[in-house]
């Protein structure tokens, strides 16, 4: 009769993956109602701030608006008490600046 040799297993800590640059993605859903999500990802300890803007330009929230350490983010924007339309928002991290469109539909 053969045996199996003992199996020792050993379990990694896993390194937090640092992205290699600052990366703002589409919202999602988008449309949306009443709620999306803004995905975000940054390259190095920034301070950074993420605001929504209505089609005139006047900002309505700021999501995020602190210090952060170099990773992958989500936000959440609740615009329930917002009039269906378009709007946009703004991620500025360092002097990266990228701004995208996203739909609320009623």
């Amino acid at each position: 009769m053969k045996t199996a040799p003992d199996i020792t297993y050993v379990k990694r800590k896993s390194e937090p993956i640092i992205p290699q640059t600052t990366i703002l993605w589409q919202n999602y859903p988008n449309p949306f109602n009443p709620k999306t999500s803004i995905r975000y990802s940054i390259r190095s300890n920034l301070d950074v701030s993420i605001k929504v803007y209505d089609l005139l330009g006047k900002e309505i929230a700021t999501l995020v608006n602190e210090k952060k350490p170099a990773g992958a983010y989500t936000v959440e924007f609740d615009a329930s008490k917002l009039s269906s339309g378009i709007y946009f928002y703004q991620l500025q991290a360092g002097d990266f600046i990228e701004t995208k469109k996203m739909i609320l539909m009623r």
